[in-house]
């Protein structure tokens, strides 16, 4: 295991390739047209980002050549970015409380009532893998649970400003990273019993990471959520929505750590042991279901 020092992520330097235009006319056919016909666009979005978003289609074709055992195909990377499109789409009727029109499984529902009756508040640590906002359907079938994001406002700015143009309030549970009150705006939300929720799969900012095996090889991970969590003093469970096609998707819940009563002398041991975990959780979900991660970054970059 090697701890790498800090340095500028580049997913930070990239600038989000998504296309304004084209996510407004999605969105403008989805509230007019319905789900069903809606979808049928989404097979000529995911064509112009085959076609035209490079950096995308190189890191899919990367990531599925290893989470696939085999070369990734061309038709492989389309249905990568086929899935993300309707991941997306999706976003617009979750948003607007649609939940209805989804067939949503739970698993690992229970543990995490356990927990919260222990004592208000649970950190859920994700990655870009399925859908986050499906978690908001399950958020209110787990007895009227809220779920508050933390992250980077600018990270996908022109997805979450189309958004919030179809709902205004889509931004409201949204904690800001990098801000002098992230951590107590995060303690509050806690402390009045919500989900709060950050990915694990990017660095933030200037953090440290620790180089882990995924899918075959040394992938760098970032310390820092893990670090958070501990000052935090939550259980943590990792979290994801996978999209199982059509309107199916499944939530998965697993306990990787408890940080509620770790005594000061082994925070930096319990912190390693958490972030192993989590990539061991990572590592087999994308096993399982290849075309749901849409982290479109190299991480196994040197």
């Amino acid at each position: 295991m090697n701890q790498q020092a800090p340095a500028r992520a580049g997913w930070m330097l990239a600038q989000e390739k998504s296309n304004l235009r084209i996510l407004r006319l999605m969105v403008w056919i989805s509230l007019r047209l319905g789900r069903r016909a809606s979808r049928l666009v989404l097979a000529g979005i995911a064509a112009y980002y085959l076609l035209f978003a490079g950096r995308a289609r190189r890191a899919s074709r990367q990531y599925l050549s290893r989470a696939l055992g085999r070369p990734a195909a061309l038709a492989d990377v389309y249905r990568h970015l086929f899935a993300f499109a309707s991941t997306i789409h999706d976003r617009v009727y979750l948003l607007n409380d649609r939940f209805d029109l989804f067939d949503i499984e739970v698993v690992g529902g229970e543990q995490l009532l356990d927990a919260l009756r222990r004592r208000p508040g649970v950190l859920m640590i994700g990655a870009h893998l399925g859908s986050f906002e499906v978690l908001r359907a399950v958020g209110r079938s787990l007895a009227g649970l809220k779920v508050a994001m933390m992250m980077y406002e600018e990270n996908a700015r022109k997805i979450n400003a189309t958004l919030e143009a179809i709902h205004p309030s889509a931004g409201q549970d949204i904690i800001p990273l990098g801000r002098v009150d992230s951590m107590l705006q995060a303690r509050d939300r806690l402390d009045r019993g919500y989900l709060v929720g950050m990915l694990a799969d990017r660095r933030l900012g200037e953090d440290a990471t620790v180089d882990r095996d995924f899918l075959g090889a040394p992938a760098a991970f970032p310390l820092g959520p893990f670090r958070l969590a501990a000052m935090l003093r939550r259980p943590v469970f990792f979290m994801t929505g996978l999209y199982l096609g059509g309107n199916r998707y499944r939530v998965q819940f697993e306990q990787i750590a408890d940080f509620s009563e770790l005594p000061g002398s082994g925070r930096n041991a319990a912190v390693l042991a958490a972030q192993s975990a989590y990539v061991e959780r990572l590592d087999r979900y994308c096993r399982q279901a290849p075309y749901n991660w849409f982290n479109f970054f190299d991480v196994w970059r040197r």
